[in-house]
């Protein structure tokens, strides 16, 4: 980890992106706003940052925070650089996109995480989709056989953590290494790691989620029984509450679930989760969730922008399987209306050159409270790609 002091020359914008910017695409003017903005901001923090050989996780206290391989963000600043690439064509976001990916070229021999899915997924995965480059996907070979490692076929589930005094704990943010697992087994033709993946997904919707379909972030398994132990909430306000980016996650992975196997289960769960947030009393007008659905001082307490993009991207590819709920859709468009606001889209040069102001990173913690995060980036820049891929027809 290493952190950075700032110093940006406001010009170098203009500079950067002189010849990046490419035509609207029949976009709306707030759409070609945020995406011209998010452009400049991404290109200056390539830039910046470039000589370090480590990406950005945040920005508190007037630092920027930069991490290597062995942090679990730091696969979304590359992720963001790509997404962005394809959705403006800008060569110069490419170049930065290769190069912050083979920046943590490693994590593929890491065993001691689950967070391979966000790691090499949101990068090397999204660079070998683009690309179709088989260097990408050698890293994503190695990778997945490391993450397997953590795989246990006896309870069925792949463990989180490797701290703490829990036996075998798996918390709710590894439904998103799902799509990892499952993306390689649909590529090498492996059936075992796509019924892990299943496995994971069926073993979380029987133990995570309460009566309301609300989730608790951990629950320790037995590694002898396989039986539940203790169900917590690690980052929430406390064990019975409701932690905004925890049940963004789920919502996240069991629509992400229904895609890949069409199984109904899975899409009725990602419903529910959908009408548990939705319809929550404490939910704000504009969206964006407070950083717990029971913290005790709402409204006293920090939103979490990176909640918000998360459920914003879910809720695009729910729509696209339930057509007779508009609201799933409609509410992701308001969020992203809202994110793209001047209240959480930084000016060019501002926010340590972050995209999104307002997340909350560990609350319990005291850690990143009301800072700019890179997942809540990388999830807002998916949500409007998703969004354009369905809005403006020109968009792929």
């Amino acid at each position: 980890m290493v952190v950075v002091r700032l110093f940006v020359v406001i010009v170098s914008i203009f500079v950067l992106v002189g010849c990046g910017l490419h035509s609207s695409k029949g976009y709306e003017p707030w759409f070609e706003n945020a995406l011209r903005k998010s452009e400049k901001q991404l290109l200056l923090a390539a830039e910046s940052f470039a000589d370090s050989a480590r990406n950005p996780r945040t920005y508190e206290h007037g630092l920027v925070e930069l991490v290597s391989h062995t942090d679990w963000t730091s696969g979304f600043f590359p992720g963001s650089l790509w997404y962005l690439y394809e959705m403006t064509g800008n060569g110069e976001l490419k170049k930065a996109a290769e190069r912050t990916t083979w920046f943590i070229e490693q994590a593929q021999f890491r065993t001691n995480t689950h967070d391979l899915g966000f790691i090499i997924q949101c990068s090397f995965g999204n660079a070998f989709r683009i690309t179709g480059d088989s260097s990408y996907l050698r890293v994503m070979k190695q990778g997945i056989r490391s993450l397997m490692t953590r795989y246990n076929p006896k309870i069925g589930l792949i463990r989180s953590w490797d701290f703490g005094d829990w036996q075998f704990p798996v918390i709710i943010d590894n439904m998103m290494n799902l799509e990892f697992v499952y993306e390689m087994g649909r590529l090498n033709k492996d059936s075992i790691l796509i019924l892990a993946a299943v496995s994971h997904a069926d073993r979380t919707l029987e133990n995570h989620f309460r009566a309301d379909h609300s989730s608790v972030h951990v629950v320790d398994y037995d590694t002898i029984t396989g039986s539940v132990i203790m169900k917590q909430t690690h980052q929430g306000y406390n064990d019975e509450s409701s932690w905004a980016r925890g049940q963004a996650w789920g919502l996240y992975g069991y629509i992400m679930m229904y895609r890949f196997t069409s199984n109904s289960a899975y899409l009725e769960q990602a419903e529910k989760i959908a009408t548990f947030i939705l319809n929550h009393p404490r939910l704000p007008e504009d969206k964006i969730p407070y950083w717990d659905f029971d913290a005790p001082t709402i409204p006293d307490e920090p939103r979490d922008a990176s909640a918000a993009a998360i459920i914003a991207s879910a809720l695009i590819e729910l729509s696209g399987f339930v057509s007779d709920k508009p609201v799933y859709f409609q509410t992701a468009e308001q969020i992203l209306k809202v994110l793209s606001s001047d209240d959480y889209l930084a000016k060019p040069g501002e926010n340590g050159l972050f995209l999104l102001k307002h997340s909350t990173g560990n609350w319990p913690k005291d850690s990143e409270i009301d800072t700019p995060l890179s997942y809540a980036d990388y999830y807002y820049l998916e949500a409007m790609k998703r969004y354009a891929a369905i809005k403006y027809t020109t968009v792929n």
